[in-house]
């Protein structure tokens, strides 16, 4: 640093402090960016970049964002994967000696981001931290800044089990110890998920309450986290609640894969959220509710009791038609009081900030009057748990004005009547002219000398001016000579010099202490966060369970019933996702009966007839019964599932050096290792990735496994015909298919699972039905003959070994026997094509038919 110049000597040891992100250093109205840092931030934000002078080191590279405007061009960077030092300066310029003093005042990563475009009102934004327990498992831990909500749980035993439910959480960073970061960096990168690394394992000052309810092995990584955000964000934390330890057996488990596969929360095809299940069941009103419907997917409850609790007060808003309504209006009117809450624990909330709190506070006692009015016992139950927060309400009813003003640098955010000192100083500063003339008046009327004004000058302010014939009436007890002119004296009262002060600095003195009461009235409101938060937990459950009856009700769908069991009985079931695609009610419906003489469905039928949507279907109604919502079926008898493994769809880990093959065995083995008999399996077409055999044969040792060591419920979809014959063998599994019917040489899709096999693939129609030219398909429809005759005959088409295949003639001990067929085959070889007509070929056509039919063949 020698040479450079005493601010950039500044920059440079701030910056040695954070070397992994962006200095944003605060230069009057800009944040400017020097170095490096200047050289790749101009590119990345697409801004100019120029120089300035750095002592001896001559021009060094600089760039700059203003102040104003800056959250932008932050959103920008920490969306593309990078971190964003604030360094603000800390002293008065007017006062500093030197240099004016700056220190870093928050460091924006992309798991901290908490405000701009890409902060989705109804997704979190979390941050993780992951850390390696003594019985080999990953611990991940993960914490929503902007809500103060955090969760943790066990992530399987491998990194890519962790990275994959990090993906699916949408962590986008990962605090680690430095004994991780290089075991996790390049499968977090390929992921799009940043590393941090952070050492101190022990909790800060107050932290070890929040993780009180984790178990010993998980709290490593929660301390970890919880000492990176108070290093980074330095600023209030006191918003974070208590971590939530989910343990296995209390959730439905359902992996990355599956979770993906069955397009919960996001389409497989289009990427977003319509056609999936969130984008069905949303009908939520505050963005809170949103946000607890997405988790609520995420991880589907699996005890009776609790699913039962949702379940009855979905049935209970059912049936209170008006009080479901009434609650949903009054949902409307709250605004996101759980970010509203860290707003006001980091110290940034505004005076509007307070007045949404303050109108969604007010929601909370009418809400809970509808529920107690409804009529129903669940629903009076759930008021009960809804503390309206009076005291906060009454203090911000009292001290925020109805629409403040968007900044709080213009005043006018504390109502009239809150604090006298203040109501005297806006009244000074909106009526001081006002209260000049009245003065002027009354001392006209009190003197009896007409001609008396009141003035003003730079100088001395404010007085009140005798004419020298007049002089004489002044009363000198309370007037004092302030200047003498040549016709006249000024004087002051000490009433007037009051009011002058009051008036010359009262517009600047209301804004400081309106300053001062605004930052009292959010340190009070602060110190009722939990209760807060309570409600928010309260309101959002809420809210999603009348979304569910919203649900239920328009597109028909039942109450599951849940049994002891393990049988699965559904009648008429639909998959809601497809039906409100189609929306024009021809969606067939499918039962799906899995009991305990048959827990296994092995599903044939033509390639888009429907068998992977009829298996996502009866996943989709264990999910959905699991979250206490109704499903889509006339009926639905359930177990509680424990795990849900799906291996549905081709895809491939191209960043990860796999086949698509290579995923599905892949999946599969996720799937057998950990699956227990109250788990749900859906397999659709295993085997597709390798040749004929190979694929029959491990689809064929998988079912076996899965009936005789495994037990769970299970959907098996095959092309593989062969595969049918196993119903003999394996006394739990079932044949059945879904149908298709051929008419004038055309396949039809009938949707509808029958019992039994199917009687064939119909694999050229399908492929005629997407266009593959016709001398494709009539080729392939010869080579079908031919294979299956083969086949039948004991050959193996698809084996190296054998004999090449001959249209006309068979094969035998080396030698070639002349039949009928070889004979035709000559015959054809002499025609000449190119001579002969249309009408040339149809005759020829005709009486060939008609010598095989006199030949009996």
């Amino acid at each position: 640093m020698a040479g450079l110049t005493p601010m950039m000597r500044q920059y440079m040891e701030i910056k040695e402090e954070y070397k992994d992100a962006f200095l944003f250093f605060r230069l009057g109205d800009f944040y400017e960016m020097f170095f490096d840092d200047a050289l790749k931030a101009a590119q990345l934000l697409e801004i100019t970049l120029t120089s300035r002078e750095g002592g001896q080191a001559g021009r060094i590279p600089m760039c700059g964002v203003p102040f104003h405007s800056a959250s932008s061009y932050i959103e920008t960077l920490v969306r593309k994967g990078y971190k964003v030092a604030i360094c603000e300066q800390t002293e008065d310029p007017a006062l500093a000696k030197g240099i004016v003093k700056r220190e870093v005042i928050q460091l924006i990563t992309p798991g901290t981001l908490t405000e701009g475009r890409s902060v989705g009102e109804k997704s979190n934004v979390f941050i993780g931290s992951a850390g390696r327990t003594e019985a080999g498992e990953y611990a991940l831990v993960r914490i929503d800044l902007s809500t103060g909500e955090g969760v943790a749980t066990l992530a399987g035993h491998d990194e890519k089990s962790l990275i994959s439910e990090a993906e699916s959480l949408k962590i986008r960073e990962i605090v680690v110890p430095d004994e991780l970061y290089l075991s996790l960096h390049d499968l977090a990168r390929s992921r799009n998920i940043l590393l941090s690394v952070e050492e101190e394992e022990s909790f800060p000052d107050g932290g070890g309450e929040l993780a009180g309810q984790c178990p010993p092995a998980i709290l490593p990584a929660a301390a970890r986290l919880l000492r990176y955000l108070e290093r980074t964000q330095k600023r209030s934390l006191g918003h974070i609640r208590p971590i939530d330890y989910r343990e296995r057996r209390a959730v439905l488990s359902i992996d990355p894969n599956s979770r993906r596969n069955l397009e919960l929360v996001q389409s497989i095809r289009g990427g977003g959220e319509k056609g999936s299940l969130y984008w069905l069941l949303d009908e939520t009103v505050t963005a809170m509710g949103g946000r607890k419907l997405r988790q609520w997917i995420h991880e589907p409850l699996a005890g009776r009791d609790a699913i039962l609790n949702r379940t009855d007060t979905v049935g209970e808003f059912m049936e209170a038609f008006f009080a479901r309504g009434e609650v949903r209006d009054l949902l409307k009117g709250v605004y996101d009081m759980e970010r509203l809450a860290g707003k006001v624990a980091f110290g940034n909330a505004t005076g509007r900030d307070l007045a949404q709190l303050r109108r969604s506070l007010a929601q909370a006692a009418p809400i809970r009057t509808a529920l107690q009015n409804s009529g129903t016992t669940r629903l009076a139950a759930f008021a009960g748990e809804i503390d309206p927060c009076t005291e906060a309400l009454g203090m911000l009813e009292a001290a925020i004005t109805d629409e403040p003003p968007i900044s709080n640098k213009e005043g006018g955010v504390i109502r009239s009547g809150f604090n006298r000192r203040l109501d005297e100083l806006r009244d000074a500063s909106r009526n001081g002219k006002d209260w000049i003339a009245a003065l002027e008046a009354e001392e006209r009327r009190l003197t009896g000398i007409k001609s008396l004004k009141i003035g003003y000058n730079r100088v001395f302010g404010y007085y009140l001016e005798v004419t020298k014939s007049n002089v004489h009436l002044v009363d000198t007890g309370r007037y004092e000579r302030k200047q003498t002119l040549a016709n006249a004296e000024r004087y002051i009262t000490p009433e007037l010099k009051e009011k002058e002060a009051l008036i010359l600095n009262a517009e600047e003195e209301a804004l400081i202490l309106e300053t001062e009461l605004f930052n009292e009235v959010r340190e009070r409101v602060k110190a009722h966060i939990r209760e807060i938060q309570d409600l928010a937990d309260r309101l959002s459950s809420l809210d999603v369970l009348a979304g569910f009856a919203e649900v239920a009700e328009r597109y028909r769908y039942v109450r599951p019933e849940f049994h002891d069991g393990r049988s699965i009985v559904i009648r008429n079931g639909r998959h809601p996702v497809v039906e409100k695609m189609l929306d024009d009610g021809t969606y067939v419906p499918n039962d799906c009966v899995l009991d305990d003489s048959a827990n296994m469905l092995l599903i044939t039928g033509p390639n888009m007839s429907g068998k992977s949507t009829y298996m996502r279907q009866v996943a989709l109604t264990v999910i959905m019964a699991q979250i206490g919502c109704y499903v889509p079926a006339d009926s639905a008898e359930l177990p509680v599932t424990d795990q849900i493994f799906t291996r549905i769809g081709a895809a491939d880990d191209l960043a990860g050096g796999q086949s698509t093959f290579m995923v599905e065995m892949m999946e599969s083995r996720h799937a057998l290792a950990h699956a227990t008999a109250d788990s749900l399996l859906l397999f659709d077409e295993i085997g597709r990735g390798t040749s004929t055999y190979d694929g029959m044969a491990l689809a064929q040792a998988m079912m076996e496994f899965i009936h005789e060591e495994i037990g769970a419920n299970t959907l098996f979809s095959t092309h593989y015909h062969e595969l049918t014959g196993l119903s003999e063998k394996l006394g739990r599994l079932r044949n059945v298919h879904v149908s298709a019917a051929e008419q004038s040489g055309h396949v039809i899709f009938l949707h509808k699972v029958k019992e039994g096999p199917a009687d064939k693939s119909y694999g050229i129609h399908v492929a005629e039905l997407a266009g593959l030219p016709e001398t494709v398909i009539r080729r392939a429809e010869g080579l079908l003959r031919e294979f299956e005759s083969s086949s039948a005959a004991g050959g193996r088409p698809d084996s190296p070994e054998s004999d090449q295949l001959s249209l006309f003639g068979e094969v035998v001990e080396g030698e070639q026997e002349q039949t009928g067929h070889a004979k035709l085959a000559e015959e054809i070889k002499g025609l000449d094509l190119l001579r002969m007509t249309p009408m040339d070929a149809f005759q020829w056509l005709h009486e060939l038919q008609e010598k095989i039919r006199r030949e009996g063949r």
